[in-house]
């Protein structure tokens, strides 16, 4: 029996697209998957989602929260291991930053997972945090596929070694004090850090607790084995509560109104508390080959068209209103006729002279 060529077309069309996922996966990950069923799983959003034989939905949001889990886990360890010796506070601050919702968006973007989502048009249009709950699901598929293992060499291999700085990541501070006391000075609000608590941890280390109060209301509160650290904290939960809460920026100002007897509005917004996730290295764009001078793509050489004929040249238009003319133009410069003799320079400058002198006679009068 012999088939069409539309049937076979129809037949090799599912193998040719799993073929070009199985070599999409292999370039962001490092390796070819072995369960693929995983992968499409952990590529399909709610929006396109549908259901198994026993009517429950098939989408990555399952995947998403195993490879959430497994993520904090990895980093966590590559962290650890890295960093010897470094504080509970600081490995947390850099894991934190190594897995936050933006870095992840941008890994996602940058290795091509976006391109492989299969979401609906207004969801992908609308959803910013698309490719950051790929990218778990994803590390969530290759968990249940090749194990823990094989997740931390790819954060290693594919994510940390090409992608991120890990150390520049770790010692990007980000100067939440210095934003909330220029929030505070434009609106002219006033603003203190006052020590809650001094106390001392099991190993004998100071721990310092301060609180940011604006207008004499608590904002926020910072924990920290020193004072520039709990501080830092405490005005980064301040600037959080501004942001999220305008009934409390409301009570700042009915407060401001009381001290001052004046009623203001905000004049500036509140910075945000979001880390950028700057550190990540962009794949450079390719550069076009360059081709032959005086030939095409292929190289091979053109003909030169036949040269027209020379039309007069357009008088040069003069400067539009109000556009200044450049000070220095080479139209300015003049050459002296190399004829002249030496009496005819004389006597032109005693000329140039006498006409000078004649001026001034005539403004005296």
């Amino acid at each position: 029996m012999l088939l069409s060529s539309d049937l076979i077309d129809r037949i090799k069309l599912p193998f040719r697209k799993e073929k070009e996922l199985f070599s999409s996966l292999r370039d962001i990950m490092g390796f070819y998957p072995r369960r693929i069923e995983y992968y499409k799983l952990a590529l399909m959003h709610k929006s396109v989602s549908r259901r198994n034989a026993k009517g429950r939905p098939l989408n990555n949001e399952r995947l998403e929260f195993l490879g959430d889990a497994v993520l904090d886990a990895v980093v966590g360890d590559i962290v650890y291991r890295h960093f010897e010796g470094k504080r509970e506070g600081f490995l947390t601050n850099t894991r934190s930053k190594l897995v936050q919702r933006e870095t992840l968006n941008r890994l996602a973007q940058e290795m091509g997972i976006n391109q492989l989502i299969h979401a609906s048009t207004h969801s992908n249009s609308h959803n910013s945090y698309m490719g950051g709950n790929a990218f778990e699901a994803l590390v969530g598929a290759i968990y249940l596929d090749r194990g823990y293992d094989s997740c931390m060499r790819f954060m290693q291999e594919r994510i940390l070694s090409q992608l991120i700085n890990i150390d520049k990541v770790a010692y990007k501070e980000v100067n939440f004090k210095s934003k909330l006391i220029e929030w505070s000075q434009k609106n002219r609000v006033s603003l203190e850090f006052a020590l809650a608590s001094q106390t001392k941890d099991d190993n004998g280390s100071p721990v310092f607790v301060y609180k940011a109060v604006i207008e004499g209301k608590e904002a926020g509160k910072g924990k920290g084995y020193s004072k520039k650290e709990s501080q830092q904290l405490a005005s980064k939960e301040a600037l959080q509560k501004l942001r999220r809460e305008p009934q409390f920026i409301d009570a700042v100002f009915a407060a401001k109104a009381a001290r001052t007897k004046m009623e203001e509005q905000p004049v500036a917004t509140v910075p945000e508390t979001e880390e950028k996730a700057d550190f990540i290295v962009a794949k450079p764009e390719p550069r076009p080959e360059p081709r032959p001078e005086g030939g095409n793509a292929r190289g091979e050489r053109r003909r030169k068209p036949a040269a027209a004929p020379a039309e007069p040249a357009a008088p040069a238009p003069e400067a539009a209103a109000g556009e200044e003319k450049d000070e220095f133009d080479l139209s300015d410069i003049t050459a002296t006729p190399k004829e002249m003799s030496r009496e005819d320079i004389i006597a032109m400058a005693e000329a140039a002279a006498f006409a000078g002198a004649e001026g001034n006679q005539g403004q005296e009068v």
